[in-house]
C-alpha cells in the first residue's frame, strides 16, 4: 500500500517538476518609458518620453504619468523644445497627433510629433522644454540632455 501511495504522489508531482526548469519571462522593468525613449521628468507628477526616428528626421513625444504607465491627454496646441546641436541653436516644434483608434484628437492627446532634418544625423543634444501645461500644471524651462534625459531618481 505504501508503494502505491508513493507512486501516485510521484505521478501527481511529475508535471510540476517540469515547470521548475522553465523560468517565467522577465517582467518589464518598472518605471521605464513604454517606447524605449528618453524620459524627461516634469516635476513630480508627469514625464515626457521623447523617441527619435532618425530615418524620418522626426521626434515623437508622449505625455505620461509619474510611473510612465498611463498616457496623459493634454490640450496644448503645441510646445517647443529649444536645442543646442553642436554648439548651434535649433528648435523642435511639437504638434498634436490625433489617433482615431484611441479617440485622441488634436486638442486632447498624449502624443506629439516634431520634424527637423538635423534629427537624421544628430543623436545627442542639450534640450530645454520651453513650456507645457499638463492638467493645469505648467512646466517651463525644463532642461535635459538627449538621449540621457533628466530623470531625478536615476
Amino acid at each position: 500500500m505504501s508503494f502505491l501511495r508513493t507512486f501516485c504522489l510521484a505521478l501527481a508531482l511529475a508535471p510540476l517538476a517540469g515547470c521548475a526548469r522553465h523560468a517565467p519571462p522577465p517582467a518589464p522593468a518598472a518605471d521605464q518609458p513604454p517606447h524605449g525613449g528618453t524620459p524627461v521628468q516634469l516635476g513630480e507628477l508627469y514625464f515626457l518620453e521623447l523617441v527619435r526616428d532618425p530615418a524620418e528626421g522626426r521626434m515623437e513625444a508622449y505625455v505620461l504619468d509619474s510611473e510612465m504607465e498611463t498616457f496623459i491627454r493634454v490640450s496644448d496646441p503645441s510646445f517647443e523644445v529649444g536645442a543646442t546641436v553642436a554648439g548651434k541653436p535649433a528648435t523642435l516644434r511639437f504638434r498634436p497627433v490625433a489617433n482615431p483608434a484611441t479617440g485622441e484628437t488634436a486638442g486632447h492627446t498624449s502624443e506629439f510629433t516634431a520634424q527637423a532634418d538635423w534629427l537624421r544625423n544628430t543623436g545627442r543634444f542639450e534640450g530645454v522644454l520651453q513650456r507645457i501645461d499638463v492638467r493645469g500644471h505648467v512646466y517651463t524651462s525644463v532642461a535635459f540632455p538627449f538621449p540621457q534625459g533628466n530623470r531625478k531618481d536615476e
